[in-house]
């Protein structure tokens, strides 16, 4: 049996390229088995890498299934807030109905401080019990001494716009979007009749007609922030009424001569400056 020879030489390939009609040679390209193979993985890995920058750095990776973009985040965070927002008035309508239960027949009222005590976690400190009640005492007496002279009442904290929890005044489809000097509001489409309701707590501080927009309500809300609400059938507050968030002021009408008279022109004012509603509202 014959062995191969050792000082055989190395067995190469060639890839050319010639004009199919003159036959003349353009391009020439050697190589053996081993730069074949260090090619095709080259080839490979370059590929792998032009799609993982594709779908990881361009809109291409909202095609994934499953994929969440950004207004799928954002109805996600709105969800959770909702949910939790419900989650806290199922509570408060629960006790509000076992007490109210009590109160009818004649039961013992129940003592809600220790259930919110119950349903909540245990506080971990490393102060003593005594101690802990000390400081208990003193925050009491201060929050007390604050009352009578009515400090927390005057000094009531302001939250910016992005810190409040704005009701939805009209669900719709925002027609004409907002501008700060050509359309200091919103358009939000909507059939003749629909109830309008208060964006937040508030005071009624002007009701009425006005010959350009229609039937009119403004709202005075904490913080120097005021929702105004035009282009309506009727309005349902009068001024210096107080209203809470969620209370319906007045109907969608038409009433502002405007060719698109089905809609209601909201507009919101911090320290009296216009500000965009859809920053702060889902309609």
């Amino acid at each position: 049996m014959g062995r191969q020879n050792p000082d055989a030489p190395k067995r190469t390939f060639r890839l050319a390229l010639f004009d199919n009609e003159s036959s003349e040679p353009l391009r020439s390209v050697q190589f053996d088995k081993v730069q074949l193979a260090y090619g095709i993985a080259t080839a490979v890995l370059a590929l792998l890498i032009v799609a993982y920058c594709l779908f990881s750095f361009t809109p291409l990776r909202n095609t994934i299934p499953g994929y969440p973009d950004a207004h799928s985040r954002r109805e996600a965070v709105a969800n959770a807030i909702k949910v939790d927002s419900l989650e806290n008035a199922m509570l408060r309508w629960g006790l509000y109905a076992d007490h109210l239960s009590r109160v009818l027949t004649g039961e013992q009222k129940a003592d809600y401080d220790s259930l919110v005590r119950i349903g909540t976690t245990r506080y971990l400190s490393d102060k003593s019990a005594a101690e802990l009640a000390r400081r208990d005492s003193v925050l009491r007496e201060t929050v007390q001494k604050e009352d009578q002279f009515g400090v927390s009442s005057r000094h009531e904290r302001d939250l910016p716009a992005e810190g409040m929890h704005f009701f939805t005044p009209l669900k719709g489809v925002v027609a004409a979007a907002y501008d700060r000097v050509l359309h200091p509001g919103i358009d939000i489409s909507a059939p003749t009749g629909s109830v309008v309701s208060a964006v937040l707590d508030g005071t009624v501080v002007f009701s009425g007609w006005d010959a350009q927009e229609g039937y009119v309500i403004i709202l005075h809300h904490r913080g120097d922030l005021l929702s105004i609400y035009t282009n309506n059938q009727k309005v349902l507050r009068s001024p210096g009424e107080t209203v809470k968030a969620g209370t319906p002021v007045a109907l969608v009408g038409g009433t502002s001569g405007k060719e698109d008279a089905n809609h209601l022109h909201f507009e919101l004012w911090l320290d009296g400056q216009s500000i965009d509603p859809t920053r702060y509202i889902s309609f």
